[in-house]
């Protein structure tokens, strides 16, 4: 009977859990484009860290919104955003690389589509606007890392197995927040050289950058719906995935008590 009390408790307590992660659709433009992101909450009220979460290049999906779910359980308020418009999402590999090359080609248009979606975190009642990062995977890395390089006022970006070259470099003193780069160390899309000329550009930006490279891993190596055959280039790899996802709720913490702590110093000297 003990048991049975208490694996009743443990249900319920996961019940209670459960009911607590609220999620809400919200539509929101662009210029002409219509636009729907999925934001997940645990906290109901007051002023929290917000987090962006971008998706791969398919479009906005199961996988996205996933993490937004778990970010929400951790504490934060996560926004699933939608690059492609309301509805729009591709079947096969070759309709993503029509919908992403449009944003690939045109930097410009990918840094103004998703400073769309950070206005809508910037304006919710529960964020903190002064504590806000972005997460991305694949297609979603390269566009935290546009936002990152367009000057945004942002705590920090974090990169899975994104692409990392870029027509449009930063300048000196450009990149506001602080940058971590989780890259698959065989991944065969993207080069050495291109891991180098990012890093280069990092540093005669004078960003506080770090990129970490797992041995074993491919491109989507966070991705479980990638396989597991390597040889193809994409695979996921669960050690890389648990590790790189410790190393964000690390990085996470790091960015927000640092920006809440430098918000309470300048309170302080307002005092004075």
């Amino acid at each position: 009977m003990r048991y049975v009390l208490s694996a009743l408790i443990v249900v319920m307590g996961a019940v209670r859990a459960e009911a607590h992660l609220q999620t809400e659709r919200i539509e929101y433009r662009h210029e002409d484009a219509v636009l729907e992101g999925l934001l997940a909450y645990t906290q109901h009220d007051g002023k929290h860290p917000a987090v962006l979460v971008v998706h791969e290049w398919k479009g906005l999906g199961p996988y996205a919104e996933g993490r937004a779910k778990q970010l929400a359980e951790l504490g934060y308020v996560a926004f699933a955003v939608d690059m492609y418009g309301k509805g729009v999402r591709a079947e096969t590999h070759e309709e993503a690389a029509k919908l992403s090359g449009t944003y690939r080609s045109d930097r410009q248009l990918m840094r103004a589509r998703i400073r769309a979606a950070l206005e809508v975190l910037q304006r919710h009642p529960l964020v903190d606007p002064a504590r806000i990062a972005a997460i991305g995977y694949c297609f979603g890395g390269t566009t935290v890392l546009e936002l990152a390089r367009s000057g945004a006022e942002i705590a920090g970006v974090a990169s899975f197995h994104g692409g990392l070259g870029t027509p449009l470099p930063a300048e000196a003193g450009q990149v506001r927040g602080k940058v971590l780069v989780l890259h698959g160390a065989d991944d065969p899309f993207v080069t050495a050289e291109e891991v180098a000329a990012f890093e280069q550009e990092m540093q005669d930006a004078g960003a506080d950058y770090r990129l970490i490279r797992y041995s074993g891993a491919v491109h989507s190596f966070t991705v479980p719906e990638a396989g597991n055959d390597p040889s193809k280039g994409m695979a996921h790899h669960p050690e890389a995935d648990q590790r790189s996802w410790e190393e964000l709720t690390r990085f996470l913490q790091q960015i927000f008590q640092s920006r809440e702590s430098l918000h309470a110093a300048r309170e302080r000297q307002n005092r004075f």
